[in-house]
């Protein structure tokens, strides 16, 4: 269990950086919109390219972000019920969740946003927008944003396994930072980054 846990450690590493840094996106989208409506408001110009660029760095922030979002336990739940349950129980609810429920649609969409990527890519398509960006990149975030989400939803099952099985010590309820990485992943990881005690 100790080397799965050790890349569950990786995966949350990986998407805790990504989340971060695509995170300050959001403020680069109010930037542009911003933008946007002061140019055509005011001085009456209007850039479908600029337009474009404004969702793009949306459905970035969405895409790559939610697997941050899964990571941190920031994702909306109906708590209505299992706030009722024991601790117990709701692991168990959780890796039902996740085999029966995430992972069949997480799967799916990866597996149908891959040739959707590609032909985007293979075409070089463009937006059919006068002065519209290129294409192929917004759709390659959703096939990155499903393949990050799946190996999150993977470190999420290791953990919630882990914890039911008495190999894991659960601090919180994000299991953030208490799995001691394997040695041989320390070099990949940095224990002061990533927030992990030995």
């Amino acid at each position: 269990m100790g080397a799965l846990l050790s890349i569950s450690r990786v995966i949350d590493f990986i998407n805790g950086r990504l989340g971060r840094i695509v995170a300050w996106l959001v403020l680069a989208a109010v930037v542009v919109s911003a933008g946007n409506a002061i140019s055509r408001k005011m001085l009456n110009i209007a850039s479908n390219g600029m337009l474009e660029l404004q969702w793009y760095l949306f459905g970035i922030v969405f895409m790559i972000g939610a697997s941050w979002t899964m990571k941190t336990n920031e994702h909306v739940r109906v708590d209505v019920v299992s706030s009722r349950l024991s601790k117990h129980v709701r692991d168990r609810i959780e890796v039902f969740g996740l085999i029966v429920f995430f992972f069949p649609f997480a799967l799916v969409h990866l597996y149908y946003s891959y040739p959707f990527f590609m032909e985007s890519w293979r075409t070089q398509e463009w937006s059919t927008n006068a002065g519209g960006l290129i294409i192929w990149p917004a759709k390659g975030m959703v096939l990155l944003g499903f393949f990050l989400l799946t190996l999150q939803g993977v470190s999420q099952l290791i953990k919630r396994v882990a914890i039911i099985r008495g190999d894991l010590d659960e601090k919180d309820d994000m299991m953030q930072e208490h799995v001691p990485i394997h040695p041989a992943l320390a070099d990949i990881v940095d224990p002061a980054s990533a927030g992990i005690k030995h």
